[in-house]
């Protein structure tokens, strides 16, 4: 097929006069018009207003994907979608960021300088950080590598040259064993006290934590099994290769993990370890909504001293075991596998691996000074 690029009508509809965007597609060995809402004529006042919307959209792209003629961005980037990477992440910058950016030029057109600028840009005027912007970069040089591949481009304008700020300067807030004993102290939920326990003895993320199923507490073997993560109210893949592991489940995270489950209402082997109660256990607890609601307020009655800006969630438990078993003098392979960081470059990380038994022990350090000897830390 052709390139086409489509045009723009306002129709008028019961709710007012609507831009309708007009495209060709083949059916039934023939071309026949379709078409696409775009906005409101009262929101988009001018043609050039819907012209940007389509392009936000990405519709002039994803109407070409299947052209032979010249080869735009937008093109390149929605066949390198289809068969290269399905990440969210990646998905969301080639289609909100880049495809209105570059969607509609001949990919070969672009050069390095418009990159650079485009970039720079992004990043001055405060839209983008400076490690986000060295991401869409990343993504850019994928979508271009492909098409070299695909021998569809004849250059990739990402190489030979370096962005400069992207190194990111954000430390992230850690809390001490002792604070988050502190914090453990001020839930009366069982719910929040286990999930609270669970990611600080673990280092589990937000996503891996709340898409646990009873079935995936290894009661036997000392492990928590993580294979998936809850992403947009559904499971899906775990975020790499090395977070497609097990966790330890030492004597004292197993001890409170059995006394929630003693108490939740949802103990079935494909139940959610750590349900939503509104939702009458047929989804998870919502981590985000936890954060902001409970765990945040927590950490700061307690003292933690929080800036405006910061974020402070279950996230942050991750890194203050980190922070803490390092410091500690735990060995750094098993701080890295007890965390399910991947260094695929170097040998040790190829070819050893954390013992069970010493994650068992770091962990069990850990969670003996989160727990409380006497009665006022515990489920109750």
């Amino acid at each position: 097929m052709s390139y086409q690029q489509g045009s723009l009508r306002p129709v008028q509809r019961k709710e007012g006069r609507v831009w309708y965007f007009r495209y060709r597609i083949e059916k039934h060995g023939e071309r026949v018009e379709n078409t696409k809402r775009i906005g409101l004529v009262s929101e988009l006042k001018t043609e050039s207003a819907a012209w940007k919307k389509v392009d936000e959209m990405g519709l002039r792209a994803e109407i070409n994907k299947d052209c032979t003629e010249a080869m735009t961005f937008g093109v390149l980037a929605l066949r390198y979608l289809d068969g290269e990477s399905h990440d969210d992440a990646v998905v969301h910058y080639v289609k909100k960021v880049m495809i209105p950016s570059w969607g509609n030029t001949v990919a070969d057109d672009i050069k390095r300088r418009d990159v650079r600028d485009w970039l720079k840009a992004l990043k001055d005027d405060g839209t983008y950080s400076g490690p986000t912007t060295g991401k869409i970069k990343g993504i850019m040089h994928a979508v271009y590598e492909y098409g070299l591949f695909e021998e569809q481009v004849a250059s990739n304008p990402c190489d030979g040259w370096r962005l400069k700020g992207v190194k990111s300067t954000y430390t992230a807030i850690t809390i001490t064993p002792q604070q988050t004993l502190m914090i453990l102290r001020s839930f009366t939920d069982p719910l929040y006290f286990a999930l609270v326990f669970t990611v600080a003895a673990t280092a589990l993320r937000a996503s891996e934590v709340i898409a646990l199923r009873w079935a995936d507490i290894m009661w036997d073997d000392s492990r928590i099994r993580i294979s998936k993560r809850w992403r947009k109210g559904k499971d899906g893949k775990p975020k790499t290769a090395a977070s497609d592991s097990t966790v330890a489940l030492g004597p004292i995270l197993a001890h409170y993990l059995r006394t929630w489950k003693g108490l939740s209402p949802y103990t079935a082997d494909t139940d959610f370890v750590f349900p939503s109660m509104v939702k009458k256990g047929v989804v998870p607890v919502c981590a985000s909504v936890f954060d902001r609601n409970y765990l945040r307020k927590a950490a700061i009655a307690i003292g933690v001293n929080i800036p405006d800006g910061y974020r402070f969630g279950l996230h942050n438990l991750r890194h203050s075991l980190s922070n803490w078993l390092v410091n500690s003098g735990t060995d750094v392979k098993t701080v890295q596998t007890m965390l399910r960081h991947s260094k695929s470059q170097t040998t040790l990380d190829l070819y050893t691996q954390g013992d069970n038994d010493n994650k068992i022990n770091a962990q069990e350090k850990f969670c003996g000074l989160i727990v409380d000897r006497g009665d006022s830390a515990t489920i109750q």
